[in-house]
């Protein structure tokens, strides 16, 4: 009876980072400016592998979707943090916070699976290389990427339901810069212990299963390579992967802290520092990452801008 009496919130204030208003535009012009390259960069990267026939392969086909990811990831969170910065209105409404909420979760998820798909990819390219263009063909690579996105997507549907049946009475003011799972869980007024369940099951689920198959194909990857006789082609096989390897280690590393763990947490401060790395600076450099360590890109950059 007593919660049929209270008020549902209609709406969340997003705090961000509350600081004096001469940092807060310093923040606002870096953030503009990471936000703006990150789009730059990965539409670089999705036109040059559509542009250049010499990149028609698995690997870069999986690089697309990734890059395609990416300027949606950053654009889930960016444009609402840039707003507030500038605006003395920091709210967000109910809808909008669980359309942001989902989305973003649903994106995450989807490069988990992708990260696991497209290390696959490079076991069987350097481990079966000879089986390599029959098992990964077009088909089954356009499988695999839908799969990813499909996954992501459901998995994240059930989370956010659960987050949805909550009861949110106020205080309405999010101590973080976009709607997360940590902070909205803390706002709950009604028990959120099977909501709390659910999210860190999935999260496990979502986690742990691609983080496998990237340990166990760079596994494989290891012992094939130091089989390798020539340090030449040591050098040559290792290249193919070093790139993915370094942005599973930054996303991985970033998302287990984060999400990996009971949600009922508080210490939000580094909670926004870590979400500062994969949701705005990560995005960032992993396009970078891949045309300094990879040849083919390099080499289809020269072709376009040289």
């Amino acid at each position: 009876m007593k919660l049929e009496n209270q008020t549902r919130v209609q709406e969340f204030l997003l705090l961000g980072f509350p600081t004096f208003m001469e940092f807060q535009i310093l923040l606002f012009i870096i953030f503009l400016i990471v936000y703006i390259l990150t789009l730059l960069e990965n539409i670089v990267i999705i036109m040059l592998i559509r542009m250049n026939k010499q990149l028609h392969k698995p690997m870069y086909f999986f690089l697309s979707h990734l890059s395609f990811l990416e300027t949606w990831y950053i654009s889930v969170t960016v444009p609402k943090l840039l707003v507030n910065l500038v605006t003395k209105n920091k709210s967000i409404s109910y809808e909008g916070c669980m359309a942001q909420l989902y989305f973003f979760i649903s994106l995450v998820c989807t490069e988990c699976v992708l990260l696991a798909v497209m290390a696959y990819d490079r076991y069987v390219a350097i481990c079966n290389p000879l089986r390599y263009p029959v098992i990964m063909t077009a088909q089954f690579c356009l499988h695999l990427a839908v799969g990813s996105w499909l996954t992501g997507f459901l998995i994240s549907m059930l989370k956010v339901f659960f987050i949805s049946c909550l009861n949110f009475c106020g205080p309405n003011t999010i101590n973080h810069f976009f709607c997360d799972i940590s902070p909205l869980l803390n706002l709950s007024c009604t028990d959120r212990t099977v909501a709390e369940m659910v999210d860190f099951v999935f999260a496990l689920i979502i986690l742990i299963i691609p983080l496998s198959v990237n340990i166990g194909s760079y596994v494989c990857i290891i012992v094939t390579i130091l089989h390798i006789p020539t340090t030449q082609g040591k050098k040559k096989a290792f290249s193919t992967c070093a790139s993915h390897l370094t942005v599973v280690m930054i996303f991985f590393s970033a998302t287990l802290f984060m999400y990996a763990r009971p949600k009922r947490i508080h210490s939000f401060d580094l909670n926004k520092l870590v979400s500062v790395v994969y949701t705005i600076v990560t995005p960032m450099l992993n396009p970078c990452i891949y045309c300094l360590r990879n040849q083919d890109v390099k080499e289809a950059l020269k072709k376009v801008f040289l």
